[in-house]
């Protein structure tokens, strides 16, 4: 009996072991794609939108919609997110939609764990790559890695991955490198806080007329 009792345990907690396992391979953000899809199950978005993905610059952009009122746009940013997450979730949040242009906004929270500006580079050319299997001409926009004073100590990493990218990008069809990281410091080449929140990471209201001026004129018009 104690021998059946013992295989009982045992395989009790096997059990338990596989389904806690189970739970932390949930990739991240899992659960708020599946909510997304969910709404846009019950709300049509809209269709061939210029569709803006990537991180919370993108999520919290600020009057987002009348900001954009004369386009057809979609938001689709995920607060958090790094650019393998955007690439992780291209297939759901991506080409479904169709869209006739593209809006990238990532790489920012890559700053806190990559070794350096050539790995975040290494994983925008996956993403990029992987983009262009599913939308091969569609016009894209890169936005520019900003520097937040939040994150001072990363900024050469800030600079050396805007800078691979962005002669990356020179040499590739459909693709703008949108350079906002210069623009949101002083002449004197320092950050300005006066753009952004108290957490100072995130934009107001004036960092975002920033990168309004340098944005609409690329977007397309229907």
């Amino acid at each position: 009996m104690k021998a059946i009792y013992k295989l009982q345990l045992i395989a009790a907690l096997l059990f338990i072991l596989h389904g806690s396992s189970g739970a932390q391979q949930k990739p991240p953000f899992y659960d708020d794609v599946q909510a997304i899809k969910g709404y846009d199950k019950v709300y049509s978005p809209p269709q061939h939108p210029i569709l803006f993905i990537g991180s919370s610059s993108i999520r919290l952009w600020v009057d987002f919609a009348k900001t954009f009122n004369k386009y057809v746009v979609l938001n689709r940013g995920i607060g958090g997110a790094v650019t393998n997450d955007t690439d992780r979730y291209l297939e759901d949040l991506v080409f479904p939609y169709q869209p006739k242009q593209v809006v990238i906004y990532v790489g920012e929270n890559d700053v806190i764990k990559a070794n350096g500006g050539a790995e975040i580079f290494e994983d925008f050319k996956k993403l990029y790559t992987h983009l262009r299997t599913g939308l091969p001409n569609t016009p894209v926009i890169y936005i520019a890695i900003k520097g937040s004073p939040s994150r001072a100590e990363h900024l050469p990493k800030v600079v050396e991955a805007n800078a691979l990218i962005k002669t990356y990008i020179e040499t590739a069809d459909n693709i703008v490198f949108l350079d906002v990281y210069r623009p949101m410091l002083t002449k004197k080449g320092k950050m300005r806080p006066e753009l952004f929140k108290e957490d100072m990471l995130h934009m107001n209201a004036d960092g975002y007329k920033i990168w309004n001026k340098l944005l609409i004129p690329h977007l397309l018009k229907d």
